[in-house]
Formats: C-alpha cells, structure tokens, sequence
C-alpha cells in the first residue's frame, strides 16, 4: 500500500542541497521574522473582517486588524477538512495521499517536516508553541506543545528535556490553554529569541475547538445577544444536496452529518451540551414538551456564545502578543500570518463540525500582515490551497523552493501584483475518514472561483461500509450557499463535464492515483460515470444503510 509520493530520503537531499545552495533572494539584514498564527476550528464566518451574518458581534478586533493593515483572503481553502491533516500538508507542502497523513491517526515525522527543517537552514531560529498535533516530535530548536488534542484548562505541554520524547512534560495548574499558550510565546520572546537571527515562530491556539471551554472571565460575554440564526439552519431547498447526503426520498437525514438539534439521533449539540456542561445548559433532550425547534434554537445559541467566547480569548490573547511586538520594535519587520486548521459550521444547514467538502468547512481564514511589502486594506480572491502557505514563507525566508513541495508562493499577489499568468484557477479537497465521528461520507471535490463539483463516493479505505454514492454541482455565483445542486441538468451539462474532467486531470496531476487505497478506488471509479444503472445501486445503498444505522441506534450505538 503506497502511502509516499515523496521518500523520506528524498526529502533529506533537498534539504542538504538547500542548506548548501544558500540562495537567497534578500540580503541577511532584509529577512523578515515570520509569525504563523494558527487556531483550531477557527472559521471565516466568525472573524470580523469576514463576517456577514456575525459581523455586528465582531468577536475579533485584533485579528480584523492584519486585514485592514495587510491582505485578505476571500478563497483559501484547506485540502481535507480535519485538523491533523491540514497541519500535516503545512509543514510539509504537500497534499494528504504524498504526506501520509490521512486522517486523525497520522503522524509526520521529523525528517519530514520538511518547513521548519528549511527555515532553519538558511539561518533563521525556529520555535513551535501550542497545539501540535502531529503525533512525532517537533524538528524546531524550541518546542512546547499541548499533548494531543490538549486540554483547555490546567494546560500540559510536552518540552525539551532530559528524557525521550515525548515524556517530558510541565503543567500550569489553574490555567487555560488560551493564556498559557500566549504566556509560552511571549516567555519564548523575552528568554529565548537570539536578537542576531530572524525568527519563525508557529503560535497555535487549541481554541475555538469543541466543546469550547471559554476561560470564566467571558462567562457573560455576548449573554443577554441574540445571535443571528442563519437561514439555512431551519430552511434548505428541496434542490440541495444528493442522494449522499439525503439518502433515496430524504431516508438519510437524520444520519448523514452531525446536527444542532435532534435531527441526528446519534450525534448533537442538543445531546452533547448538556452531558458536557450539566451546569450551563440543563435542558432535557428528550422532554417531549419541548418541540425540536425549541431544542434547535436553544442548542444554537448556547454553541454560539460557548464557541465566539473561546474566539474571543483567542483574540484578546493575541492583542496581548501584537502590543509585546510593537513595544520591541518586531510588529512591522515581521510577517504575521493568521488561520485556522479549516472552516467550521456554525449552524448552517444544521450542520456542525467541519470535514465537508462544502465552503463553511473548507474555507480558511487567511489574514496576512507585513508593512514593508504587503499593501494595507487588499482583498484577494486568488485560490489559495493551504500547502501554499509553506511556499509563500519559504519565499519570504529567501528560500529556493524544493520540488519536494507541491504548494505555490502567492507572494506576488500578496503584495498588489496579481494573479500570475499561470495560477491555479482551481483547487482539491479530499475528506477520506467516511462516516468517523461527525457522519460524514468519503468525498472529493473540485472548486474553481465560480464553481463547485462534489464527488461523494462513499466507502472506507477497504472500499467498505458504503453510503450512497452521488454527484453534487453548485454555481457559486449564483448560489453561493450551495444549496441547489445542478449535477445532471441539462442547462448544466457542460460544465459539469469539464470539472468532471478536470477533477480526473487534477488527481492525476498531484498524485491521487488510486493506488494509497485499491479497494477504494475501486469504489470510486465504480460510479464516477453514474449512469442510471449506478444510481439504482446507489439507492439500493441507501436503504442498506438506513436499515443498519436503526439497528445500531437501537442496539444503543
């Protein structure tokens, strides 16, 4: 089973061959310092400078400030929706099936954090703080990192130290990971940072990540506010979405994708809210006097003021991180980069969680600030894949870009140039996990500016446990909710081949082959032509499914 498109041993020659290079496209002195921001679940639709829906409660003044000072991005996008892996395409450049990091369980290995490794070779001092993530040791000269997922109070870090990673650890009693997070940097900064190089430093929060345990001290924030409910939270059209994601005449809604109230039995902020804060929120789930709209609208809110509270300590935290910048004189001779792991729901089509290959999970937000060459107040909708990210840091680091990374600097569009004739003008997302904690079907998916083409396929890694496949097609010009779907109309039949074609060309391009996973592909290239033939099979699916997540449900599952 290939899970490499690059070999380790590969990655090392670059390296070396970098390290001898020692191009650079700055003089020493010109090198910016590079501060990458990273919180987790962190989505555009809660950052001020984004908001539409939220922008009235604008949780994020300082965040809102990297846009008005530096450059917004309105079309970056992760390549599968789940943290581990996007962390993993960040420090390597590379897409999931190259990196080997598919899901939660991956790791990278400190060879192959192929970023840090660079940055560090042409001289620059490396830190990594916060949430980490990726299972092996981090290859920084500095390191203190949550455990895991991490906890948001009493708050762990694994360090450097005398024993084998990764048991050297420290706790702060009585703290949150927020704080203590921007505590660890700011101690970095004052103790550790070596005034004669420039720095790289990776400060990533673990809030806004469910069940957003909010610091006290934003108890009452946002508590006597209304929030906005967004449309589809209560309406979507009879047009959206497919045979996957609605199973045959609606039979899979209440067991594709995790909701906000009862519509999943399974899995709920309804349910989950009050087994995880029986203090807070002591409505009964199962109190028939109470309708599944008024469980809907009472989950809704209480998701939104836990969730915009942990957003918010994100935020002040970093204004306190900004203020120790401007008063060392470092805030305008560093590249500040901001964005979260992916997107997240926030209650759209009853939705929750991310890993969906629609805008609310795979858009990121992407807020870049630096004075000296990146014009204030720009807007952007160049497609950005988050394996750019290393290449645009790499570029500023005055770093040739290895062939091992399958990203793309966009410096040039940072700073007021453009497009490049040849930027991409489409991107890829693959969500390979299927059906793990959230509901969720296999899927992969093409989004150009204009357009989005879904493939739900529908199966594990084996080709298992399948789920009805379909097509999804949205024009995001004109409905840029996705919710009518124009897979199989006549009006739209040339364009949904040419993304079909494109999607094909794309894989192939970057190195989904198929191969990683036979069985799956199997499945895959089974109903990619979805003639009528393989839609009866599909609906045939649908009701196996159906049959088996009652069975399970009433086993107690």
């Amino acid at each position: 089973m290939k899970r490499f498109f690059f070999s380790p041993l590969f990655t090392i020659i670059t390296v070396i061959l970098l390290w001898h290079s020692g191009s650079s496209v700055f003089a020493e002195s010109d090198r910016p310092n590079i501060l990458f921001i990273m919180s987790d679940d962190h989505t555009s639709q809660a950052v001020g400078a984004y908001a539409t829906l939220l922008k009235d409660l604008d949780p994020t003044p300082t965040i809102d400030r990297l846009a008005s000072e530096g450059i917004c991005f309105d079309n970056a996008f992760c390549t599968n929706g789940i943290c581990t892996p996007s962390r993993a395409c960040i420090i390597t450049g590379q897409y999931n099936h190259n990196n080997g990091v598919f899901d939660l369980g991956g790791r990278i290995e400190k060879v192959n954090q192929t970023l840090p490794i660079l940055i560090r070779g042409v001289g620059y001092q490396t830190a990594m703080i916060g949430k980490w993530h990726l299972k092996a040791e981090p290859n920084f000269d500095y390191y203190k990192v949550l455990p895991g997922q991490g906890s948001y109070f009493d708050t762990s870090f694994r360090i450097q130290g005398p024993k084998e990673w990764p048991k050297n650890t420290i706790q702060y009693p009585g703290s949150h990971s927020s704080d203590a997070i921007t505590d660890a940097t700011l101690h970095w900064l004052k103790n550790f940072r070596d005034d004669s190089k420039p720095f790289f430093l990776c400060h990533q929060f673990k809030a806004p990540h469910d069940f957003f345990e909010n610091h006290p001290r934003y108890d009452n924030y946002l508590a006597d506010e209304e929030i906005p409910e967004p449309a589809s939270l209560w309406h979507k059209s009879d047009t959206w979405g497919s045979l996957a994601t609605r199973g045959f005449q609606d039979e899979l809604v209440p067991h594709i994708g995790t909701s906000i109230g009862r519509r999943n039995p399974r899995r709920s902020y309804a349910m989950d809210l009050p087994k995880h804060f029986p203090d807070e929120f002591t409505w009964d789930y199962g109190n028939k006097n109470l309708s599944d709209a008024e469980i809907k609208r009472m989950s809704y809110q209480a998701y939104l003021k836990k969730y915009l509270r942990c957003v918010k300590g994100v935020d002040d935290n970093l204004k306190r991180l900004f203020d120790y910048l401007i008063a060392e004189d470092l805030f305008d001779n560093t590249l500040i980069i901001y964005t979260g792991d992916q997107g997240f729901w926030l209650g759209e089509k009853d939705y929750q969680d991310k890993r969906w290959a629609y805008d609310p999970s795979q858009r990121m937000p992407l807020l870049i600030r630096y004075p000296k060459a990146i014009p204030a107040g720009v807007r952007s909708d160049a497609l950005i894949e988050n394996i750019d990210f290393p290449a645009l840091m790499l570029d500023y680091a005055g770093i040739n870009q290895p062939s091992v990374i399958q990203g793309k600097s966009f410096r040039d569009i940072c700073e007021g140039n453009g497009e490049p004739t040849d930027w991409k003008q489409a991107v890829y997302y693959r969500y390979w996990m299927h059906m793990a904690h959230h509901d969720n079907p296999g899927e992969m998916a093409i989004r150009t500016k204009t357009h989005k083409l879904i493939y739900f396929y529908g199966c594990d890694y084996e080709g298992k446990n399948q789920t009805p496949p379909a097509w999804e097609l949205y024009d995001l010009g004109e409905d840029p909710e996705e919710l009518n779907n124009l897979y199989g109309k006549p009006s739209h039949r040339k364009i949904q081949e040419e993304l079909k074609t494109e999607l094909r060309r794309l894989r192939t391009e970057i190195g989904d082959d198929g191969s990683h996973f036979p069985e799956c592909e199997r499945v895959v290239q089974e109903f990619w032509d979805y003639s009528e033939s393989d839609r009866e099979k599909a609906i045939v699916l649908s009701a196996e499914f159906r049959a088996k997540r009652e069975k399970e449900l009433s086993n107690g599952k």
